[in-house]
């Protein structure tokens, strides 16, 4: 299994959302959103009213996303330069050469504070979870080796999460309790999911197989359970397919929810010009029941991934979208009583997906795309019902990765 090519897809597609920031997805919210379009973040109403993108003037930053948010409801922001890799230069060697900034934004005044400034290690910096109003893990890839550290907002003071050359944890989550952290560990060995104390010590393993990729973590309201992917990479090359899994926090337990890989996972969509995607993470809803992303039976993505070639851009898939057919719609499952229950129907099919929960339970944004198109931002019911489109993007590039704005 090519470990480094899945880290690198969550570097770039989910900078802000790889699972250290969407594990997040019962936090407290009202009916504001954030999403993410053409590199930009924008906030919402609810109801489609009130959108406006936020803009910086730093000079030299390509990209603006918001990595989550602090104790009084600031944002944690991360930019980043205009990136190093492209034609000629590999995106292994030299997307991670790209400098990455992280900053603190104070909502009301839009003031900006560099943060993680001292002591820097190497140019590319990932916010992968806040642990408190005064420390930070953060994802540092230097030479190409990628370790996570335990560090003050100044970058200070930084502990080693894990040791270079073990692995490079990613997809994490922290605990109700804010106590602990669940993460999966991709090695050469496999992807494993584990938890850990906040320094990432006292380790207990929930899910490890060669021929599997467990894949994403995110905690139940109760923290007793926490949820992920299991994907059979070598069946499974483009990562389109999973099934859904969960584990108890303690290690003693794990099951397999689902049978056949009918989780879409890759989640690659758009047209040539504005192709994205990005690993999708289940949620939990307040009640402990779990929102994901079903294929229709027979369902085949318009990107095609190509498993015999080099895979030169990270993305190694072929456009054919007169070969795809089918969608997925986002169902609620009942862990408790295996039942799943259907929210999303649409005809023609469509491809539903990122559905997160708002945290009085009422509604549930998700991303719809057309077959071969670009996704919009949807808000319906908790049970399915009213669901209305509220947003499309900027740029034609589609909008994807909401997330509920914490109300303080």
């Amino acid at each position: 299994m090519n470990w480094l090519r899945s880290f690198f897809l969550i570097s770039v597609w989910l900078r802000v959302v790889s699972a250290a920031l969407c594990a997040e997805n019962t936090e407290s919210s009202g009916s504001t959103l954030l999403f993410t379009s053409a590199g930009k973040t924008a906030i919402v109403s609810a109801d489609g009213s009130g959108l406006q993108w936020l803009e910086f003037d730093v000079p030299g930053q390509a990209t603006w996303q918001v990595g989550g948010f602090f104790s009084d409801g600031q944002f944690l922001l991360l930019s980043m330069e205009p990136r190093r890799d492209g034609p000629g230069r590999p995106f292994s060697e030299f997307y991670t050469q790209t400098p990455t900034h992280l900053w603190r934004y104070e909502v009301v005044t839009k003031q900006l504070k560099e943060l993680v400034t001292q002591e820097r290690m190497a140019p590319f910096y990932t916010p992968m979870q806040l642990i408190g109003d005064d420390r930070i893990l953060v994802q540092v890839v230097k030479d190409r080796v990628g370790q996570v550290f335990n560090m003050k907002l100044d970058g200070t003071d930084a502990h080693e999460f894990t040791s270079a050359g073990e692995g490079l944890p990613y997809g994490l989550s922290i605990s109700p309790d804010r106590r602990r952290v669940a993460f999966h560990l991709a090695s050469s060995a496999g992807y494993q999911v584990w938890t850990s104390d906040l320094d990432g010590k006292n380790r207990v393993q929930l899910a490890a197989h060669p021929d599997h990729l467990y894949f994403g973590t995110s905690w139940s309201p109760d923290g007793e359970w926490i949820v992920f992917h299991d994907c059979p990479f070598k069946q499974e090359p483009g990562h389109d397919w999973s099934d859904l899994c969960i584990g108890r926090a303690d290690g003693s337990e794990m099951r397999v929810l689902t049978e056949g890989q009918p989780l879409w996972f890759g989640t690659s969509y758009g047209p040539p010009n504005a192709r994205g995607g990005g690993s999708e993470v289940p949620a939990w809803t307040l009640d402990g029941q779990l929102l994901f992303s079903r294929r229709l039976p027979g369902s085949k993505v318009p990107w095609e991934y190509q498993p015999k070639r080099p895979d030169v851009d990270h993305f190694n898939r072929d456009y054919k979208p007169d070969a795809a057919r089918g969608g997925t719609e986002i169902c609620r499952y009942n862990p408790q009583s295996g039942k799943t229950v259907r929210l999303t129907h649409s005809q023609p099919p469509t491809w539903d997906f990122r559905a997160r929960v708002s945290s009085d339970g009422k509604q549930i944004a998700f991303c719809r795309a057309a077959t071969g198109q670009v996704p919009a931002l949807w808000v319906m019911n908790a049970d399915g019902t009213d669901a209305r489109q509220i947003a499309t993007g900027r740029d034609g590039q589609g909008a994807d990765h909401p997330r509920w704005i914490p109300n303080r």
